[in-house]
């Protein structure tokens, strides 16, 4: 049954829990409760169950990346079926591949099911950055978007105390964990699609694919970003099982540590992207991963100990909570109509080094645990060059600040001049 469009401007007038906000809201906390979930037992369950190494974890977080990078397929699916739904769907097929992870204990096994739940996950964030940008104003985006990664973050809480309270005590299984965690996602995606109106932006978004020269900076920060992301993704946990000995509680216990954090900070965080601009807070964020990075090479190199490994886990994980501003920054200088496209571009951009990174570090990694981090830190640098290009002030026509000043000019001059 096909329900008509509610266009945003009247969608104040449905009850407060029908509305474009809380439906965000609602999908905010359902996606991590089967992620989170999924990321906290990994390490030991691939370990336990198929005997993985490093360079068996690098190959799996490859595989992982895949549907990022073609993520860009979100455009061909917005053809034929409502963003909105698209994105539902995707939430809906993370959820039930998370809670059969368990029942497929091999190699093969577990990289089928890795895809499949990657396909959703990686949709799903696609299309629910698309849907942020288009149903918030430009105003209220930071502010909505940090109490967003509040409400993730408490999903993520609520599935991480569970595990810390339960998985000794009870002694619990993967299997059923896996599937109490991904069961609530994939009912919550049912509830969302039955439950919710659809909801027409003002603006169509365009079917095809978009690339524009001054979206580069943008293209630009997406790529390192996600370059610098998987050694932390991957390598930063995995190093807590390998080198340390964590068991799922313990690790559980510092995923549980750090929502706790980005709990309380990322409504703050957006508010600060709205007072200090999003050259501020990235410059912030990529100066401070440049000390984490090569703290952790401190591990090995000079045989620093758990404690200053775990403060630096959760150190890294607030920092990597303030990329948020990049949303933000490209909310500014696109036009309207792009944001959806060039949202799964972003993605696949994201995803390129993505693909190929995690499996060649996982070699590098088995001979220097320490020169996958230092190389994180160059990373890190890149970065952090890259966002001193970000205005203070970014709109159309003043992407970035090498632009010809004339450029600069014309955005501020007043058009009845």
């Amino acid at each position: 049954m096909t329900r008509t469009p509610i266009p945003l401007s009247e969608t104040p007038n449905l009850p407060r829990w029908r509305r474009p906000e809380s439906l965000l809201f609602l999908m905010a906390f359902a996606m991590p409760v089967a992620f989170a979930t999924w990321n906290a037992l990994l390490n030991n369950f691939v370990i336990e169950a198929a005997g993985f190494t490093g360079v068996e974890i690098g190959w799996l977080h490859t595989v992982r990346e895949i549907p990022g990078f073609l993520a860009i397929g979100v455009i061909a699916l917005i053809m034929v079926i409502r963003e909105q739904v698209l994105g539902v769907v995707a939430l809906l097929l993370l959820g039930v591949a998370t809670a059969v992870t368990a029942y497929f204990p091999s190699l093969g096994g577990i990289l089928t099911i890795t895809m499949l739940s990657s396909i959703g996950f990686h949709y799903f964030e696609t299309v629910n950055q698309s849907l942020q940008l288009q149903w918030l104003s430009k105003d209220r985006a930071p502010i909505v978007i940090g109490r967003l990664m509040a409400a993730g973050s408490a999903a993520s809480l609520v599935a991480y105390g569970v595990l810390v309270l339960t998985w000794k005590s009870f002694d619990l299984s993967y299997a059923l964990v896996y599937m109490v965690s991904g069961g609530f996602t994939a009912v919550v995606a049912v509830f969302a699609l039955v439950a919710y109106p659809q909801f027409e932006a003002p603006n169509p978004q365009s079917k095809k694919l978009v690339l524009k020269r001054r979206y580069g900076l943008y293209y630009a920060l997406q790529f390192m970003a996600g370059a610098r992301r998987q050694i932390f993704v991957v390598f930063a946990a995995f190093m807590m099982v390998e080198k340390f000995g964590f068991q799922v509680h313990e690790i559980t216990a510092l995923f549980l540590i750090n929502y706790i954090a980005n709990m309380v900070i990322a409504p703050y965080m957006g508010k600060v992207v709205f007072i200090k601009g999003e050259r501020f807070v990235l410059m912030l964020e990529y100066a401070g991963l440049v000390l984490v990075f090569l703290a952790y090479g401190g591990i090995y190199w000079l045989g620093w100990g758990v404690l200053v490994a775990g403060t630096l886990y959760v150190i890294d994980h607030m920092l990597f909570g303030l990329a948020f501003a990049l949303k933000t920054y490209f909310q500014k200088i696109a036009d309207p109509e792009d944001i959806a496209p060039t949202a799964a571009v972003a993605f696949t951009i994201n995803h390129i080094a993505a693909v190929f990174l995690p499996a060649l570090l996982g070699y590098l990694w088995v001979a220097s645990p320490g020169g996958v981090f230092a190389l994180a830190a160059i990373m890190a640098m890149a970065s952090l060059g890259l966002a001193a290009l970000i205005p203070r002030h970014p709109v159309k026509g003043n992407e970035w600040r090498l632009l010809p000043l004339v450029r600069e000019v014309s955005v501020v001059r007043d058009p009845a001049e």
